[in-house]
Formats: structure tokens, C-alpha cells, sequence
């Protein structure tokens, strides 16, 4: 499948905002702009992308917090993430101020998102996973037939998602990497949210928090 992606390292957090996009089409989605918009836009741009929407993993700051700004650059929706991140997305402002992020605005999405459903990437069908555990409302993205995810901060080259949040669920998330993502294949590479990607094989077979071997507890 002619895809293609591209990831723009933004904030201090040095998280992974992707672009995703049909090569032949050249239209596509910016996933997670958490900030740095300039050189976001200077990417899509210099790419020669028409992007069609800003999908979103989760609610945290260096995810979504450029969301909305961007959202009003190219006139494009928001969509996901599952309606369970809504307090995160509303507190988007405070979290920005916490973190001196400056014009920091809330995200109310056009589209929440929920498992089972399918979102379009420049004419190509992503399936969606509620994978909790990092933030209630985290979702993934999958497409079997390209081998390609993007799981944001559920699943990483050699860890896994931060669960040391009021509302952070460890044990969901294990379940959800291991009773989700694992079985789509090993095969399956992935995008994270944050360093390398990886694919599933590789960490199901090494990660020492979600792999085969971890210790469970």
C-alpha cells in the first residue's frame, strides 16, 4: 500500500507528532501535534501534503496541545481520542501553564472516537483500539493490510506507557498491549509517542514490562 509517514519530534517532551499520507495522493492526517507548529506546517508544506484531519491518541499536553490551533490553521477536524480523555482535553490550558507552554487552548474534538470504528488516512481504513491504562480515553491506530500502527503512549521500543497518573491503570494497559495489539502480529510496525519505533513481534518477544517473559505484578 502506497503509504508514508514522517515524524516531527515537537515540544520539550520531544514527542512524536507523525504525518501519515497516501503517496500517490498525496493527502494525509497530522497525528498529535503537540506543539511547535511552525514546523509542523513547514513539513506538510515542504511535503507537498493536503492534509485532511488532526487525529488525536490521547489528551495529554504534548500530544494534543497544539491541536486546536492547527485544527484552525488548515481547517481541518479533530478526531479521537475516546471520549473518556474529555477532562484531559478541557484541562489542556492549566496542563500548559504547568509546563510553560505558552497559548496552550482546550481541544473539543469533531469526532470522538471508539473501538471498532475506522477513520480514513488519504483513502485508507485505520481501525481503532481503545487501549486505556495511560489516560482513560487512549486510542490506537491499525491497518493490517499496510502492517502499520500508531499506538501513541501505550506501547514503546523496550517499555511501555507511564501509569503513575491519579488515573493511570497499569493492569489495563498490559492487557491492553497483550489482548490488542500483540495478536494484529508480529509483523506489525509501529509508530510511538515518543524515541524509535518498533514492531510488535520484536517487543513481544523482548519488552521487559509486556513481553513474554515479564514478570507479571
Amino acid at each position: 500500500m502506497p503509504l508514508a509517514a514522517a515524524i516531527i519530534p515537537v515540544t520539550p517532551f520531544q514527542q512524536n507528532c507523525a504525518l501519515v499520507w497516501d503517496e500517490e495522493s498525496k493527502r494525509g492526517v497530522v497525528i498529535d501535534p503537540g506543539g511547535d507548529l511552525d514546523r509542523i506546517q513547514a513539513a506538510i508544506a515542504e511535503l507537498g501534503l493536503t492534509i485532511e484531519t488532526i487525529l488525536l491518541t490521547h489528551g495529554h499536553i504534548d500530544h494534543a496541545g497544539g491541536a486546536a490551533a492547527l485544527a484552525e490553521a488548515l481547517a481541518v477536524p479533530i478526531v479521537g481520542p475516546s471520549r473518556e480523555d474529555a477532562f484531559l482535553l478541557d484541562d489542556l490550558p492549566a496542563q500548559g501553564a504547568r509546563f510553560g507552554f505558552e497559548g496552550v487552548r482546550a481541544v473539543t474534538p469533531d469526532r470522538w472516537l471508539t473501538e471498532g470504528e475506522t477513520v480514513g488516512i488519504g483513502g485508507h481504513d485505520f481501525g481503532v483500539l481503545h487501549c486505556p491504562g495511560h489516560t482513560p480515553g487512549h486510542v490506537v491506530f491499525t491497518n493490517a493490510a499496510a502492517g502499520f500502527a500508531i499506538v501513541g503512549d501505550v506501547l514503546f521500543q523496550g517499555s511501555v506507557g507511564r501509569t503513575d497518573f491519579p488515573y493511570g491503570d497499569g493492569a489495563a494497559l498490559i492487557a491492553g498491549i497483550r489482548g490488542k495489539l500483540f495478536p494484529l502480529g508480529d509483523e506489525i510496525a509501529f509508530i510511538c509517542g515518543h524515541g524509535p519505533g518498533s514492531t510488535f513481534g520484536a517487543e513481544r518477544r523482548g519488552n521487559p514490562f509486556a513481553g513474554d517473559g515479564a514478570q507479571d505484578g
